[in-house]
């Protein structure tokens, strides 16, 4: 008898992460997130067994000072980053199907609802595109770890239910991100 609990823990255990901003393909590895406002896109091509997720912040580029820098944080470029990387690796646009996680409003004060907007750009963008959403697990007051398997095209969502406490650490920790990312970087050059 299979235990679905400890075969999906080692899918979780053995994952390679990505983090706000990121985006990963792979045939052999599962690939995971944590996700709180933020969505994460996965892409399945079947006949290759080739999947890639994606796990953006925002919904669009935004305009301003930091424009240059934000891009690896919004889903119009995420989607379109990974949409591209899969067909570089062989995969066909008419082949492929979606799963999208996220978009809690963990704390709906904060940004607007901001999960509601990357939830509803999501599903927009892959309609948009003719790429079929077969399965979601978008919104509400959680936040939830994801992960995607390549060579079985599944994708699981664990919810996970926070406290205040929590919830104000995992807000925290993305703004911190953010701030990160915004911040300009000093380029070194080492003389041999």
């Amino acid at each position: 008898m299979i235990d679905v609990h400890q075969q999906g823990r080692d899918y979780e255990r053995n994952a390679t992460n990505i983090n706000p901003g990121g985006w990963l393909i792979s045939r052999d590895w599962p690939i995971a997130t944590l996700l709180g406002s933020c969505v994460a896109v996965c892409l399945y091509d079947p006949r290759l067994r080739l999947m890639g997720m994606n796990h953006f912040l925002l919904p669009t580029i935004t305009q301003g000072n930091h424009a240059d820098t934000d891009v690896v944080l919004n889903g119009d470029y995420a989607m379109e980053v990974l949409v591209n990387g899969m067909l570089n690796q062989g995969a066909h646009k008419e082949r492929l199907v979606a799963k999208a996680f996220g978009g809690g409003n963990i704390v709906s004060a904060i940004r607007m609802a901001i999960g509601d907007r990357n939830a509803n750009f999501a599903r927009e963008w892959l309609e948009r595109e003719g790429i079929p959403l077969v399965a979601a697990d978008l919104g509400g007051p959680w936040s939830r770890k994801v992960v995607c398997i390549p060579a079985t095209g599944d994708a699981f969502s664990r919810r996970i239910a926070a406290t205040q406490q929590e919830t104000l650490n995992t807000v925290q920790a993305e703004a911190e991100y953010e701030k990160n990312l915004l911040r300009p970087q000093t380029k070194r050059v080492e003389l041999f």
